[in-house]
């Protein structure tokens, strides 16, 4: 026992530091952003939207580059099934969510435009550098699309981002920006270490272990920023949190092990776990429009997320 003490101690540190580093090096890249006047929607997209896929794209990264492409993928698609089902299932049991309807009518149009073409892409049980390439491609075209659509209104989502900064603080608050880099890279490969160390230790697959341990792991700020947002009252950005996190994940952390280390997509990929990521991008649909003038995920609906998750975990194990 005492062998798998170390890897036990290196993940739960590693997550710790994970959460800390996120939230210190975006909230120092927001202010760094207002400090030299960047527009609000540069902010939420790329310091919020890197942010809080960070810990995924490092992690999938790092295993790439070790070899542990199943962890990579088990991590883009077991983050997308966390999200959906037990953040956003959370948030709603804690309090019923407002959904905006441009969110429904764009963003998660483009999310299921996103998984549908990963889907695609996977479905030959290869994933090489073209597809992540053709991956890379739609993310550059989801930010120029929103860029573009950002530019035509006057009021955009992220304009509530923008605060005074005090510019005396210029230095300390690159210095942070810096030490939260490097903590979040630190921080991202001993999750990576710890998780690997663990799946051999207990025989268990890379795959799994991305699905479960390490998507649970770089969920952490997703969900903490998810509930932070419910209890101040913010349910509209919930919803946007978790569509936004998704599409990262689906076309950019996806894309990283495809890069990086070209290799076979796991069977149980295919036939169990993108499925159910696709049925609950679905889902998330269902329940936030109803087909209603209201479009609120109510606590029932939250109940039957955490269910589908669950039922997701039972199955894994």
């Amino acid at each position: 026992m005492p062998d798998i003490l170390l890897p036990i101690i290196a993940l739960l540190t590693g997550f710790i530091l994970l959460i800390w580093s996120a939230d210190t090096f975006t909230d120092n890249g927001a202010k760094i952003a207002n400090i030299f006047n960047v527009s609000p929607l540069v902010i939420g997209l790329l310091i919020f939207g890197f942010g809080t896929s960070a810990p995924e794209m490092l992690v999938s990264g790092l295993a790439a580059m070790n070899g542990n492409t199943g962890l990579s993928i088990g991590n883009a698609i077991g983050s997308n099934i966390f999200n959906i089902a037990l953040v956003l299932g959370i948030s709603a049991i804690i309090t019923p969510i407002q959904v905006q309807e441009n969110i429904l009518k764009k963003e998660w149009i483009f999310l299921m435009v996103a998984t549908v073409c990963a889907g695609l892409l996977l479905w030959d049980g290869r994933l090489d550098r073209i597809d992540g390439l053709i991956l890379i491609v739609l993310l550059l075209l989801f930010l120029i699309y929103t860029f573009k659509a950002a530019s035509k209104n006057t009021h955009h989502e992220f304009d509530n981002l923008n605060q005074s900064i005090d510019k005396s603080q210029t230095k300390k608050t690159w210095t942070m920006l810096i030490v939260g880099l490097i903590v979040l890279i630190s921080s991202a490969k001993l999750v990576v270490w710890g998780g690997v160390a663990v799946a051999q230790f207990y025989g268990i697959s890379d795959l799994i272990i991305g699905l479960t341990v390490v998507a649970l792991g770089t969920s952490l700020p997703e969900l903490a920023v998810s509930i932070a947002s419910v209890l101040k009252k913010q349910y509209e950005m919930v919803v946007g949190n978790v569509i936004g996190s998704n599409l990262f994940n689906t076309i950019a952390v996806l894309a990283i092990p495809g890069l990086i280390h070209p290799s076979d997509v796991p069977i149980a990929v295919l036939n169990r776990d993108y499925p159910i990521m696709l049925a609950l991008t679905i889902l998330l649909f269902i329940v936030s429009y109803k087909f209603s003038k209201k479009y609120i995920i109510n606590r029932f609906e939250g109940v039957i997320l955490v269910s589908v998750f669950g039922a997701y975990m039972w199955l894994l194990f």
